[in-house]
Order: structure tokens, then C-alpha cells, then sequence
């Protein structure tokens, strides 16, 4: 009898994991795209309780792929936080009420709770059983190479058929959570510790006279600390503080669940909320325990082939972690439509790492705070109600995902910041509303800059009335139709606009009464919906202000908007060559 041959297969990108870190990393390149696959050992996914709470700037990035209406339409948005303190009386009182997202620019000023699949199709039931690089460097540095050997088992495999599959990939990304497969093969350690602070958590429908049930709310109470999310169809999250010796099996060091079921956790919740009551109406739909733990991957990618995301390489308490991205989506699909060189995906690790250990110093600090004991005569070193407001308002562009800053690096030019200060390098770009030129249609300019895959250069023209302005921009117009100007040194040969690496979008100052568009050199017009200027909208309601908004001046200047909608460099319109020089240093010559 033959024996069967194991099946072969190649594919661009292999992502170990359909969580939300690896499903929004598979809907990125698939955008882009890119040939993905996700695999996961579990049959199906899990219905609750996975980051199904997502910050403002998480919003916008889903906005960027056009998924963001459903998003807003299935979910909760929050948009009040109320903080509760121990009374007088002994239970809790309200203290005060804020906005629950405490980040000036944001677009989005809510959190949404309940996260639906991105319809990325997940091959369930498999297995990844072992994972080897090529050692050889040739190979490696060969982008059309495919060095990453992954066997695969297929669980459900009906008998009779083979159960195992050999994966040939350009890519792997290990999205396989805290306990990460994929980390663990290559002996990626992590760096940090456990705290000593233990939350249970559960979903309910509940019965209460609690009249902030429908905010999101953070209470300080005698018996401990809660934190109430409310969520779709009148459900309610509550995360509720535990004692160790409750928890803990003093054999193991570790959290037993036979020792503490949501029943148990409610009575806990029950002794904080009072003088209110609380009960499910439907029992519990889901719950878990954990302890927050606080920890870095020592690496985030091995020869820039294997790169681990989400909870594989940073852990830290859910109250932090609301910040969805799409990992190293960008570098990955750049790289395999051979658009950047294989240099662009250390930025990966660079640019998060870095973000990750912030995050972490951030999250020790607020869930000290959370989980400390409230300030009363008996503890006078407690958590004091007006110090944790502060806090809370102080880090709202932190725990929003707004304030995000990738430092320098081949991606991120740090020069001519003093052009454009309010478009901080480094930074996601604002948002402001912008009117077309053509029709007097406002523009949200984030729905301009979208998660393509193209650069989007950003032309602030200035007056072009002005003569002098505007021989300065006929100037650069000329400089970047050169030959060597890197719009041609690095144009694709493929047709059709979704294939070119570059959008031009053009913003002018003037007045919509009297403008026209047509005035402008036909590479600042590429199509009439391009053109916008920086004027009042018809109902004389909002807009005209986003020079001034982002700090550039009467000469203008150019910037360049990386694919993930960050701030990638600054050029005066008299020195285009400091663009020539930025896309240079990663950007590979179209073939």
C-alpha cells in the first residue's frame, strides 16, 4: 500500500491565532491584498469575554477599512464614566460624572463594547505542531522566498484522510494569546511580573436600581473595587476586585476556578454596590478569572519572518488594553507587493516594543490605583476619590490609543516639525473637516487618508492667488515630475489607481464662492474630487480653521501620511528632495 504523500502548500502570510489581534492583522492584508491564512486549535470562536472593548483611535482604524459603520451600529458607545466612593453611611456614593474619553482630538470621543467577526474565513481545529526558519541568509534576505517551514494538524480530519499539511511562508504571525505557541518555540522570554491583584469577571442582563448602570463606572467601595461596562442588547459587564486567599490554591500558586464561581462573585459585587442591589435576570452569559499580569516580549520578531502580536507579546489588565491594531499588516503587505524593502519590517518592533513597555509602566500604575483601598480615617495613605480623577483625565490620550508616538526611524522622519506643529511626526493625523473644492462637500479629512496601502501626500498649498505662493508651488510641481523625483523613480508599472503607491490630495486656502479647482497643475488634480480648501462649510456651521488647526503657515508644506494613518514626514514645498530622501530609505524601485 503507498504511503500518502504529506500535502504541500505556499502562502504569503500564516497568521497562529483568529483572536482579535490576529483577525484585524488577517483583515489588513487581505485589504491589501495579500495572500493570508489563519489557523486555530479551537473549534470555533469564542462568543464572549476577547477584547470585545475598543478605544477611539481602534474606531478610527476600523474607519480606515471601511468596517467601522457596522462596528458603530452593533456595538455600545460610551460616553460617560461616573466615579463612585465610599459614603458616610457605609456603602458608596457618587462623587462625580466625566467624559468618558478624556483625548481633545479624538473623532470618535466614545469606547464601543461587543466586537463581531471581521469575515476573515478561519480554518478551526488546526493545529500548528512544529515551526522552523531557513538558516540561510541568502534565503532570508529574498522577499520572493517563502523560509518558514510550519507542519500543520488538521483535528477534525475526517478518517481516512490526512491529517497533516506542511506550510511553505513568507510570513508567520504568532496571534496565539498570552501562552503564545509560537513565542515559545523560539524561546522569546517575558519580561515583567504578576501583581498581586485578582478580578473576576462575568456578563449579565441585570435586574438593578443602580442609576448608573448604563455608564461606565468605577467604584472604590470599603469591600473592594468594581467596574461596570455596560454593553449591547441591556447586558452589563462587571469586572469586581477578590481577595487572594479566595482564589488562590496555596499548593500551586495559581488561580482555581473550582474555588470561585460567578455566584460566589456576585455575593462579592453585592457588599461593594451597597446601598444598591444587583441580580441577573438571565443568569450568567459569561464569565472568567484572572490576575492582572504585566509583562513585554523580549522580541518581537526572529529574523523578521516569525512576528508574534497582541497578547503573544505584551500582556497587561483589560482596563489598559482597548487599543486594536493591525499589527505588522502595513510592513508585511509592503513588502510582499514588493513596494519596500525587507528593512521596513524591523520598524514592527521598534515602533510597538517601545509603545508595549510604556503601556505597561501606565497599566502598574493605574491598576494600583484602581485596585488600591479608598482613602478613609483608617487608611490614610488610601486612593483619594479627586487623585484618581486626575489620573483618569491626565492618561485619557494614552488609554484612548490617541496619544500613540513612534519615534524616529526609517519610517518616521524627524524633520521639519515646525511646518505643520499641530501634525505631530510620529502621531496619527487628526481629524478635521475640509470642503471640496469641486462641490462644496464637506470631507472628514480621515475618510480621504483610508488603510489602502498607499502613501498619502498631503499638499498644503498655501494661497495659491498669492503670486509669490504660487510660483512656489508651480516650483515644486516641476521637482516632483522629475525623473528622478522619487513619484517616478518609485511609480508602479501596473495599471489602475488602486496600484499606485502614492494619492496626492490637495488642500488650499480660499473661498468657495469664487475658487476653481482648475487653477491647479494637473499632478495636484489627478481627479476633480482631489482638490479641497480650508473654508467654512455652507451653513456657515464648522471648518475653515484646519491651517491654523495644524499649525502650517502661509508657505505651506507637504505631508506624507503613512498607509496606517500616522504621520510618516514633513517637506517644505521648496525642498522636496527631504521627501526623496524619506521614501529612499525603504521603498524598493518598481520593476
Amino acid at each position: 500500500m503507498p504511503v500518502p504523500v504529506v500535502p504541500h502548500s505556499e502562502v504569503d502570510v500564516l497568521i497562529i491565532g483568529a483572536g482579535p489581534a490576529g483577525l484585524m492583522c488577517a483583515n489588513a492584508l487581505a485589504n491589501a491584498k495579500v495572500n493570508v491564512r489563519v489557523i486555530d486549535k479551537r473549534a470555533a470562536r469564542v462568543a464572549a469575554g476577547q477584547a470585545d472593548g475598543l478605544s477611539p483611535r481602534t474606531i478610527e482604524v476600523f474607519q480606515s477599512y471601511g468596517i467601522a459603520e457596522r462596528l458603530l451600529k452593533e456595538s455600545v458607545q460610551v460616553h460617560q464614566a461616573a466615579f463612585y466612593n465610599p459614603s458616610p453611611s457605609g456603602g458608596i456614593e457618587l462623587t462625580s460624572r466625566t467624559q468618558d474619553v478624556v483625548a481633545p482630538s479624538a473623532r470618535y470621543p466614545f469606547e464601543v463594547y461587543s466586537m463581531k467577526p471581521l469575515g476573515v474565513e478561519v480554518e478551526w481545529s488546526t493545529l500548528p505542531a512544529s515551526i522552523e526558519i531557513c538558516k540561510d541568509e541568502h534565503v532570508l534576505m529574498d522577499p520572493a522566498s517563502h523560509p518558514v517551514r510550519v507542519v500543520l494538524q488538521k483535528l477534525d480530519a475526517p478518517e481516512g484522510q490526512l491529517q497533516e499539511e506542511i506550510v511553505h511562508a513568507k510570513y508567520v504571525v504568532g496571534a496565539d494569546g498570552a501562552h503564545s505557541w509560537v513565542r515559545k518555540q523560539f524561546d522569546i522570554t517575558m519580561d515583567g511580573e504578576q501583581s498581586d491583584f485578582i478580578w473576576g469577571v462575568m456578563d449579565m442582563v441585570p435586574d438593578t436600581d443602580f442609576p448608573d448602570v448604563r455608564n461606565k463606572c468605577l467604584m472604590h467601595s470599603n469591600n473592594g473595587s468594581i467596574l461596570l461596562v455596560p454593553r449591547e442588547q441591556d447586558r452589563l459587564r462587571v469586572y469586581v476586585q477578590l481577595e487572594n486567599k479566595d482564589i488562590i490554591d496555596p499548593a500551586t500558586g495559581r488561580v482555581d476556578k473550582d474555588r470561585m464561581g460567578p455566584d460566589e462573585m456576585l455575593e462579592v459585587a453585592r457588599k461593594s454596590f451597597s446601598p444598591y442591589k444587583i441580580s441577573p435576570t438571565t443568569g450568567f452569559l459569561w464569565w472568567t478569572l484572572y490576575i492582572i499580569g504585566q509583562r513585554v516580549a523580549s522580541q518581537f520578531s526572529v529574523k523578521n519572518r516569525v512576528l508574534i502580536v497582541g497578547d503573544a507579546c505584551h500582556t497587561h489588565s483589560p482596563k489598559a488594553g482597548k487599543c486594536l491594531k493591525s499589527g505588522p499588516s502595513l510592513s508585511i503587505a509592503l513588502v510582499v507587493r514588493g513596494w519596500a524593502d525587507l528593512s521596513l519590517l524591523s520598524t514592527y518592533e521598534s515602533e510597538r516594543r517601545k509603545f508595549a513597555l510604556d503601556l505597561i509602566v501606565f497599566d502598574k500604575m493605574y491598576s494600583t490605583l484602581f485596585s488600591g483601598k479608598p482613602l478613609s480615617q483608617e487608611n490614610s495613605h488610601g486612593v483619594a476619590p479627586e487623585h484618581f480623577l486626575k489620573i483618569f483625565k491626565q492618561f485619557g490620550g494614552f488609554t484612548s490609543g490617541i496619544g500613540v508616538h513612534y519615534e524616529p526611524s526609517i519610517a518616521t522622519l524627524d524633520k521639519n516639525q515646525e511646518l505643520a506643529s499641530g501634525l505631530v511626526i510620529g502621531e496619527r493625523f487628526p481629524p478635521y473637516k475640509f470642503i471640496r473644492a469641486a462641490d462644496a462637500w464637506p470631507f472628514e479629512i480621515q475618510d480621504l487618508l483610508p488603510a489602502d496601502f498607499r502613501f498619502k501626500l498631503l499638499v498644503f498649498t498655501g494661497d495659491f492667488s498669492d503670486p509669490l505662493q504660487n510660483a512656489r508651488v508651480e516650483s515644486m510641481v516641476a521637482t516632483m515630475q522629475k525623473p528622478d523625483s522619487f513619484l517616478n523613480r518609485y511609480a508602479t508599472s501596473s495599471k489602475g489607481a488602486e496600484n499606485s503607491r502614492f494619492d496626492i490630495i490637495t488642500i488650499s486656502k480660499g473661498r468657495k464662492e469664487g475658487f476653481n479647482f482648475l487653477q491647479f497643475p494637473t499632478l495636484l488634480r489627478s481627479h476633480w474630487s482631489k482638490v479641497f480648501i480650508d473654508d467654512i462649510d455652507v451653513t456657515n456651521s464648522f471648518g475653515g480653521k484646519g491651517y491654523s488647526y495644524y499649525g502650517v503657515g502661509h508657505e505651506g508644506a507637504i505631508v506624507a501620511v503613512r498607509p496606517d494613518g500616522y504621520v510618516g514626514a514633513i517637506a517644505p514645498l521648496d525642498h522636496v528632495e527631504d521627501l526623496d530622501a524619506y521614501f529612499t530609505s525603504f521603498m524598493t524601485a518598481a520593476v
